[in-house]
């Protein structure tokens, strides 16, 4: 069923009915000399302009598009508030194959896009978009982050990501045994890509035992050449979760990790990691807490990247980001707080410690 615009009636219905929806803004982009198909999501900008990232992805219609452009962005406030940062949430996705449908021409005509809207919504990086690409769409538009240092912008944002999801684990830690340190846990990742490769290099710094896996075996060798002490891989991430021993699991790859298949049989006592939408549904986070394992919001502990890209607008300074970044220790200790007092488990004490902020800065502007 569609409704006049052609548009899916259950997106309609998503965008101004559910409570997954809300969103301030919902822009539809096309330019068709260069093939451009956009969809541009602006959830909140109660705490300031909309910042997220660009993905770019061959959806399987269009439908499915504005679908994930409008949870991705929602989730981005949530992201942005937590971090601290006086910025809303936005995101946006480019339809296609980005290995046959990208080019300079399309990625200026995006930029021109994102420039129409006056800085409500600040870009950057995303899946199947890079910091070349964002170098790219800053031509047309002043409003992107994630660019090359050469260009003005900070570069690899993962360096931070695993910063904070480090911080996280600590805070995790503190929390379910009573102590940060990390020095004598088992660790296992799942996922040693950018974001896991970094985080690998704390874990050993601190002294913990490293286990790891990963869909690429290069990526896999890549650590076990760099460290050949102190880190062990198994062939998949079924096998990781089963480990004997294993006090913390980092997913640091796909979302749904944690599902009704793999949470039964996780050894792991805490679960903190940097991938995005770790819970395959809500209750999965339930069934957590009930086997007594301890769940880090996945959007609370890999904010380290967004705090890299939002510095770029105020002039990038790695250190004062990183200690921004170190900053998700105390959060992630202030959620497991709110959550005992509230009796609920930890992603919906965050969820609340969220919404108040928004709800606290819209009253402010209301006010005035």
């Amino acid at each position: 069923m569609t409704d006049v615009t052609g548009a899916s009636a259950d997106v309609l219905h998503t965008l101004f009915h559910s409570d997954q929806g809300g969103h301030e803004q919902v822009v539809l982009c096309q330019d068709r000399a260069t093939g451009l198909k956009a969809v541009i999501a602006i959830h909140s900008t109660a705490l300031g302009p909309a910042l997220g990232g660009t993905r770019f992805y061959p959806y399987a219609n269009e439908a499915e598009a504005v679908a994930d452009a409008l949870n991705l962005a929602r989730g981005m406030s949530y992201k942005n508030a937590m971090a601290g940062l006086d910025h809303g949430g936005g995101k946006a996705v480019i339809i296609g194959d980005p290995e046959h449908h990208k080019t300079e021409e399309l990625l200026l005509a995006y930029g021109r896009a994102v420039a129409s809207l006056g800085g409500r919504y600040v870009t950057a990086c995303d899946v199947g978009t890079y910091v070349a690409d964002m170098d790219v769409v800053a031509r047309t538009c002043r409003w992107t982050t994630g660019r090359s240092p050469e260009n003005g912008g900070a570069g690899d944002s993962s360096v931070l990501t695993a910063f904070g999801v480090y911080q996280g684990m600590r805070a995790s830690a503190q929390h379910q045994w009573g102590d940060p340190v990390l020095r004598g846990r088992k660790v296992g990742i799942a996922g040693v890509g950018k974001v896991g490769h970094h985080l690998v290099r704390h874990l050993l710094d601190e002294g913990a035992e490293v286990v790891v896996t990963d869909v690429r075996p290069d990526a896999v060798r890549r650590i076990l050449d760099e460290h050949p002490e102190g880190v062990t891989a198994v062939a998949d991430t079924e096998t990781l979760i089963r480990v004997e021993g294993l006090d913390i699991y980092a997913p640091c790859a796909l979302g749904g990790a944690l599902n009704d298949a793999s949470v039964p049989v996780l050894t792991a006592k805490v679960v903190c990691g940097a991938a995005n939408n770790q819970l395959a549904h809500p209750g999965v986070e339930k069934d957590l807490a009930d086997r007594g394992i301890l769940y880090a919001p996945d959007y609370v502990v890999n904010a380290g990247g967004v705090i890299q890209v939002a510095d770029e607008l105020h002039g990038f300074d790695f250190d004062r980001c990183k200690a921004k970044a170190a900053k998700i220790f105390d959060t992630t200790l202030a959620i497991f707080a709110r959550a005992k007092e509230d009796g609920i488990p930890p992603a919906a004490a965050a969820d609340r410690i969220a919404e108040q902020r928004m709800a606290d800065a819209r009253a402010g502007h209301a006010a005035q």
